[in-house]
Order: C-alpha cells, then structure tokens, then sequence
C-alpha cells in the first residue's frame, strides 16, 4: 500500500482558531499495522489508517493526546 507522505491534523481550540499540525510519514508501523506520523519535534504522533482514521500515540509520559477533528493528505 503506497501511503501518503504528509498529513496536516486539524485540532479544535477553543475560543480561537483551530491548531493545525503537519506530521510525516515515518518507517515505524502502529499497533494497526498502519505507518506512524509524527511532526517535526517528535511530539505529535499518530497511526493514520488507509481511510484516514487516526490513532493518536503518546510520546512521553503523562500525555493524554487529544484526537483530531480532521486528517487531511498532502500533496507533495
């Protein structure tokens, strides 16, 4: 399966304007068997399925990521 190789996540802030991440495709699967992304500072981490689902992963200890509204592919 060829996927893609960026994802912009779109988390609801609220009282402004939504956060929007932008994650790249690494060499590690998740537990789903689907590619991890991750944003530049390694922080942000998410197991992004073929039909777009998302699993957020935690990337340090005490973390509870919050699931984003929206994954949308990038065209590069």
């Amino acid at each position: 399966m060829n996927y893609p190789e960026l994802y912009e996540l779109v988390f609801q802030a609220p009282a402004v304007e939504d956060d929007v991440v932008i994650v790249r495709r690494t060499d590690r699967a998740g537990a789903g068997g689907y590619p991890i992304y991750e944003d530049e500072s390694g922080i942000v981490r998410a197991e992004i399925s073929d039909r777009g689902e998302v699993r957020m992963l935690a990337s340090g200890g005490h973390q509870a990521p919050r699931t984003p509204l929206l994954a949308r592919r990038l065209v590069t």
